[in-house]
């Protein structure tokens, strides 16, 4: 195995040895334990057959193994994206029909070019859009979405059609129809898979529980009495296949291709940074964006539809003892055989148990915790949630995701918006400038004010600079002769924010004030400085590294008299 050492694929063979066997033999059972039922519920959200859930499964372990680099990651079917992208292709073609499986297989193939696209060009930062308030209520939202969608086969009731609200209405107005024998083996399924979880996630709860449902079915004869089975699976092998559209229906595509890359680029970044083992080197997400970007293309290849990472499976793996993607390879070779030699054994599994392992999904990735914390310490980022999951609920599930984007975007904007040039005080006895504070009186240099803008300076909040900035200066109690303008939080200035940096340096000198820069310590402000041409305006004998020094300069040259420092 050293040869892989050398070779750019299959990194995550890295280091393998013999003696790692025993660990991704484990790991590899147990994650085939819960990706069988797991693939085969979320293949039938997306309204597919559960043949397909493991064709997605199989193409994700596979070419992720081969391109990715994280040892853990698990890659297949995933319920946070099947909604997203099923409500999109729902408007395209009706599901179960041969264009809403091209459709499928051709959006696989879209958001794994642009998934391997972001990861050749290193775009991990985009994994970033998403506050946890926000991410936090795209969770629920789609939680909602799933419990709602699965409850008519967990109630033995007649799926609706329309949007949520026409599905809600469907199941109230047939919930006096239910199916005491389809809840319970729904009901059974979802606290066997809750308590098998609590007790350990190494526990195939989802396996145990439709196999039990499955069992039931059979020795009761429960068929007979109205509960739907998944009936005949034909037992063949995924073949590869190129899905032929027009440019026009790959142009309707588009929107909702970039709209799912986003979400898996945030949870495989999420993913890969949450199960990086800390005394090896940090995650490469961008490496990682390609291999869940493979795994898509080899899906839509093969008839199935774009897959994701998945959190709770990558957990499994990590603590069933996997020390490579060799676990995956297992997984996915037993789910291989499933489909090649054993699809009678899922003929009499009812749809309810899947129902079942869906509703503990939605469940699990309902981030209870995070909304009580958010609420307690930050009431006003908890209406964000409510927001987004509103969106999420209220709109066509993509557009809702569209929203949540761009309501976390907005409040980073809001942010850096909200950031107001501040006066500084020198701390008695020191040379550190510092906020004022309540507790403790700071002095001030006669004819010297020491301002501070706290943020980036760009257009979003150059003109709430230059306002408060001459404001300052306006209001200032004392004959002004120089500002020193404390820059250690400006990381960046753009041409916007130049120009009106410019406009506030000729107001200064227009009043006979002297204008200088202190600790303008980052490297890409620095060379906005020079390349937007402020540095050439100023002069190199204006920069300073400290305040210290440029008020010491100050009275060198006899801008400012010498003297003792005054209380603020």
């Amino acid at each position: 195995m050293r040869i892989l050492n050398k070779v750019p694929l299959f990194r995550s063979l890295k280091g393998w040895s013999v003696a790692d066997l025993g660990g991704d033999l484990s790991a590899g059972l147990t994650l085939a334990a819960i990706a069988i039922p797991e693939q085969m519920a979320t293949a039938s959200l997306g309204g597919f057959g559960p043949a397909i859930g493991f064709f997605a499964f199989i193409a994700g372990s596979i070419a992720f193994a081969v391109f990715g680099s994280s040892r853990n990651l698990s890659v297949g079917a995933d319920s946070t994206i099947t909604p997203i992208f099923a409500g999109g292709l729902t408007v395209l073609a009706v599901a179960g029909t041969p264009a809403y499986a091209a459709f499928a297989a051709t959006l696989g193939l879209l958001v794994g070019a642009i998934l391997i696209l972001a990861g050749w060009f290193r775009m991990g930062w985009i994994a970033n859009l998403l506050s946890v308030p926000v991410t936090t209520g795209f969770l629920a939202g789609i939680a909602i979405h799933i419990a709602v969608s699965q409850l008519p086969a967990l109630l033995g009731i007649p799926a609706g059609q329309g949007n949520f609200f026409a599905h809600v209405a469907d199941i109230g107005r047939n919930i006096r129809h239910t199916n005491l024998f389809v809840v319970a083996l729904g009901v059974g399924v979802f606290f066997t898979t809750l308590v098998s979880e609590k007790i350990s996630s190494r526990i195939p709860g989802a396996l145990i529980g439709v196999g039990l449902a499955t069992t039931a079915t059979i020795g009761f004869h429960l068929e007979s009495s109205g509960v739907a089975v998944l009936g005949n699976i034909v037992g063949t092998l995924p073949h590869l296949e190129i899905p032929t559209l027009g440019g026009e229906e790959l142009s309707r595509l588009a929107a909702l291709a970039l709209l799912i890359s986003l979400v898996v680029m945030m949870q495989t970044a999420a993913t890969s940074s949450s199960f990086s083992p800390a005394k090896e080197e940090p995650p490469d997400v961008n490496h990682d964006f390609v291999g869940v970007g493979a795994g898509s293309v080899l899906s839509g290849l093969i008839g199935a539809f774009p897959v994701n990472s998945s959190p709770p499976r990558t957990a499994v793996a990590v603590e069933s003892g996997g020390r490579s993607q060799l676990a995956g390879l297992i997984a996915a070779s037993i789910v291989a055989a499933l489909i090649s030699f054993g699809p009678s054994l899922l003929t009499h599994v009812p749809r309810a148990a899947l129902a079942g392992v869906l509703l503990f999904v939605a469940q699990r990735i309902t981030r209870f915790s995070a909304m009580a914390q958010i609420y307690r310490q930050a009431t006003g980022e908890f209406a964000l949630i409510v927001a987004t999951m509103v969106a999420i609920v209220a709109l066509p599930i993509q557009i809702g995701v569209a929203a949540g984007i761009m309501f976390s975007i907005l409040q980073g904007m809001w942010a850096t918006t909200r950031s107001r040039v501040i006066e500084f005080e020198r701390l008695p006895g020191t040379s550190i400038w510092w906020p004022p504070e309540k507790l403790a009186k700071g002095e001030k240099v006669d004819g010297v004010m020491v301002l501070a803008f706290q943020a980036p300076l760009t257009f979003l909040n150059a003109h709430t600079f230059r306002r408060d900035f001459l404001a300052t200066i306006r209001h200032a109690p004392r004959p002004l002769k120089a500002i020193v303008l404390e820059a250690s939080n400006i990381v960046e200035i753009d041409f916007t924010a130049s120009q009106i940096l410019v406009q506030v340096i000729g107001h200064c000198r227009d009043a006979g004030v002297s204008f200088e820069i202190a600790r303008l310590e980052s490297l890409r402000g620095q060379d906005d400085l020079k390349r937007l041409g402020i540095l050439e305006l100023l002069g190199h004998e204006q920069i300073f590294h400290s305040v210290e020094a440029a008020i010491d300069d100050l009275r060198r040259t006899g801008s400012i008299a010498d003297g003792s420092a005054t209380p603020g």
